[in-house]
């Protein structure tokens, strides 16, 4: 599903795409196919398993030379910028048999236990140590998109998002979801922990996968409680949106509760899910009983707490925006942000822009500047070789701007965006695109620099957010 996200976005923004899979279920590729999206299915391995020395071989039905082998005759015929990887059997001995492939590579990882060579990688699960977990597993230049501010969020998340706010009051709606399989039915055994509890008016949705093992029990069940079963819904946001306290597994679907701002009682349900719902409690982002607890109780303290429901549902919030598939999709350099060079029709815009009361509030110079010095910086800007000043657009419309001062092989970037546009996301897609105007254009540039005044914690954010790197800090005291 995350990949079907990510495409699914790439594709609005004019990306050709493909899906390259082995002994994809039915339901999938019809999703696929529903989507539009073109599929190339691989035969099934017709020799057992290799042990390619990863926790997951067995799961590639075949070795990783066979793997790439076809990989690469199913991608043939067409010049790919990039090649997304997201499958835990494959490491780096398959991305480097795939470099002549594709441009770029992107892999899609959670697990950090092998090494890859890859240009991106993305793990938007939250770890407590996750800065440090590829160390040493991934190339020196490889960028780093690292928890769930780039959760793979589908846009009718980040749609509903904006018309909730954290959870208060009483529980008067349950959400019960354990992903489509759930094999080993924690649906059941929450169904469970659900008996019995006295609260008056309680309306408890429970979702379900068309291939539950348990669907015909757990269908009766619900019908015996008067609770509303789902299968294989796809009102999952609106339901999150709806609810005031979930119980569900870890997963993906950690960072879609998060980003409804729902309280969650988290069970994990497989190993790779352990250390994910761990940190995420450690953080206040969801609770989590052990396995083995007793689940109508913890259901219960969650229920009659409505300040710790408040915490859970104000830090998640804050950790999850949905806006992670944008943010991914703009790192691979897909931004609905285009920049161009400044031309002399641009000045009268430019002054006024920068005069703006919030323009100069976090300017180095606060000064609202005259047009007759303005004319004659614009025209010395325009004639500096070693200055650069772009204007970003989306659809034509101007949203920033954007200028290089380049000193040797370094140059330091000025942003800010065009005041009252909107600017939901809008600084990252400018910064953004004009990084990569600026790799194409001037590839002697080895080094960007900012300077950030002290208060101005929006810019703060942004750069960091962006993969700057906080080296020094400047210190002021005026006299008088």
């Amino acid at each position: 599903m995350r990949c079907l996200t990510l495409a699914d976005t790439m594709k609005q923004r004019g990306a050709q795409i493909r899906f390259v899979s082995r002994d994809l279920p039915a339901h999938l590729r019809d999703m696929l196919a529903a989507k539009g999206m073109e599929l190339v299915s691989l035969q099934s391995g017709s020799s057992p398993a290799v042990d390619d020395g990863l926790t997951h071989s067995h799961w590639l039905g075949t070795s990783q030379a066979l793997d790439a082998q076809a990989t690469i005759q199913a991608l043939s015929g067409e010049a790919w910028d990039w090649l997304v990887v997201d499958h835990y059997a494959l490491d780096m001995r398959w991305e480097s048999a795939l470099r002549a492939t594709a441009k770029q590579i992107m892999v899609i990882d959670d697990l950090a236990d092998r090494h890859h060579d890859c240009d991106v990688l993305l793990d938007q699960n939250f770890y407590a140590d996750m800065q440090a977990r590829y160390n040493e597993k991934v190339p020196t230049h490889c960028q780093l998109l690292l928890g769930p501010r780039y959760a793979l969020l589908r846009e009718e998340f980040r749609t509903l998002r904006e018309m909730i706010r954290p959870r208060t009051g009483q529980v008067k709606k349950m959400l019960v979801f354990f992903g489509g399989v759930d094999a080993n039915n924690y649906t059941g055994r929450a169904l469970e922990g659900l008996s019995g509890l006295s609260v008056k008016e309680l309306h408890v949705d429970v979702v379900i996968g068309a291939q539950h093992p348990h669907r015909v029990d757990i269908e009766k069940e619900c019908k015996t409680q008067g609770y509303i079963c789902h299968v294989q819904t796809t009102r999952m946001a609106e339901l999150m949106a709806a609810a005031d306290l979930a119980v569900g597994a870890g997963g993906s679907a950690t960072w879609e509760r998060c980003c409804m701002g729902l309280p969650t009682l988290a069970i994990c349900t497989a190993d790779n899910q352990q250390k994910q719902i761990s940190d995420a409690a450690s953080e206040g982002l969801l609770y989590a009983p052990g396995a083995k607890g007793d689940w109508h109780m913890h259901i219960w303290a969650l229920v009659d707490n409505s300040c710790l429901r408040q915490h859970f549902s104000h830090n998640s919030m804050q950790a999850v925006d949905g806006r992670g598939t944008l943010r991914v999709v703009e790192n691979l350099g897909m931004s609905d942000v285009e920049v161009r060079v400044a031309r002399l029709a641009d000045s009268q815009s430019l002054f006024q822009w920068r005069n703006h009361p919030a323009i100069r509030e976090v300017s180095r110079n606060t000064n609202e500047i005259d047009w007759h010095s303005h004319q004659n910086w614009f025209a010395s800007v325009l004639a500096d070789t070693k200055r650069m000043l772009l204007i970003g657009q989306r659809s034509g419309t101007p949203v920033g701007v954007a200028r290089f001062d380049v000193q040797n092989d370094e140059t330091e970037i000025s942003i800010y965006l065009v005041p009252d546009v909107g600017n939901t996301g809008l600084g990252r897609a400018l910064l953004l695109s004009a990084e990569q105007w600026l790799a194409a254009n001037h590839p002697e540039i080895q080094r960007i620099r900012a300077h950030v005044l002290g208060a101005n914690d929006r810019s703060k954010r942004l750069f960091i957010g962006a993969g700057y790197q906080v080296e020094s800090a400047d210190y002021s005291k005026r006299l008088h």
